[in-house]
């Protein structure tokens, strides 16, 4: 977002115990990189907090928008962004989240949320936006739920390294995350149900904020489609996500060399993203089923139309290390860490 948009945005200066909230100005990006230099040491994954230059460029061309806290005296104590994050340019993450650490006791966060939670409507170009709360505690998605209309869809397993939160000493293993997402343009359309998970599918769409018509998944894998897989490595975190665009009757061959290919690097957990607008699906499903890959739920919009997200975890999960807020979410891992017992057995 240009900063003359983020100008025109209703709400922008709230203030709370003598901090005020708004979006990024140039001149907070030091700032920024030295709030999680304070936090997390060099170890952060998304980089681009530790380089001023590329917090601007992607600002001012709409790829990350950030929400800052601020002291009177313009120091950054508290920071979340918008950023692409989907094949589809209307989905964008909220996340990247930080709080100083002697201001993690003065509702940084929650200012964060309402400041959001008002502007939400007037962000050009945001369809859908979703959080990714850590679950190795309960505050982050405690103060999201209670702050904004999120609807847990999914939980990525094992997702970051127990290296990332080193410094702050809150994991004693891999720690996954909790996508929670909030519909900001609604998009009805029809989802094709793979069987194997009819009744996991059924009770996250029945807590959607947006409306979907379902019909059962039955199709074959067309023959004139070639499959095309998009991947990309996150080499610190040891994780490969696969976006699927497209899956024709090669897709079995096209995805394990795929696997092989990332399997020969340093990777331990391994994301894929199917279309859940294929009649097909169902059959993509039962494939990557095969290989031990197991449930993870639903992105909505993620493609456009919603995506179903599946997931391999090389090395026995970190089960006893997901706590989470809500009995939705609870569910949600109920359904999860049975279907990878299914296929561990």
């Amino acid at each position: 977002m240009p900063p003359a948009a983020a100008e025109g945005v209703k709400g922008v200066g709230m203030e709370e115990r003598g901090l005020t909230v708004g979006f990024f100005r140039p001149e907070d990006a030091e700032g920024i990189a030295g709030l999680f230099t304070e936090i997390y040491g060099d170890g952060y994954p998304a980089k681009i907090v530790y380089h001023p230059d590329k917090l601007i460029a992607a600002y001012e061309n709409g790829d990350n928008i950030p929400v800052v806290v601020r002291t009177p005296e313009n120091r950054v104590v508290g920071y979340s962004s918008f950023f692409r994050a989907a094949p589809d340019k209307g989905v964008y993450e909220k996340g990247n989240g930080a709080v100083a650490m002697d201001y993690r006791n003065a509702g940084v966060m929650g200012m964060i949320f309402r400041f959001v939670k008002e502007v939400m409507q007037d962000l050009p170009d945001i369809k859908v936006f979703f959080g990714e709360p850590v679950c190795n505690h309960i505050y982050i998605q405690k103060a999201a739920l209670a702050n904004l209309p999120f609807v847990e869809t999914a939980i990525e397993v094992d997702l970051m390294p127990a290296e990332a939160y080193e410094k702050e000493k809150s994991a004693s293993g891999r720690v996954s995350t909790l996508p929670m997402f909030i519909t900001v343009v609604p998009k009805p359309h029809t989802v094709h149900i793979p069987p194997v998970y009819a009744g996991h599918l059924g009770y996250i769409y029945d807590g959607l904020d947006d409306e979907r018509s379902f019909l059962p998944s039955e199709d074959s894998l067309p023959p004139e489609q070639q499959t095309l897989i998009d991947t990309k490595i996150f080499d610190f975190a040891q994780v490969a996500r696969l976006s699927v665009s497209e899956a024709g009757q090669d897709f079995e061959k096209v995805f394990t060399a795929e696997e092989d290919r990332i399997l020969s690097g340093n990777v331990n957990v391994i994301q894929v993203w199917l279309r859940l607008s294929w009649p097909w699906i169902g059959e993509a499903a039962a494939l990557l089923k095969k290989k031990a890959y197991f449930f993870g739920g639903v992105f909505p919009q993620w493609f456009g139309e919603d995506g179903l997200f599946m997931q391999k975890v090389l090395a026995r999960p970190s089960w006893e290390g997901i706590h989470l807020f809500s009995e939705r979410a609870k569910k949600i891992l109920e359904f999860i860490e049975a279907d990878w017992e299914k296929g561990a057995t």
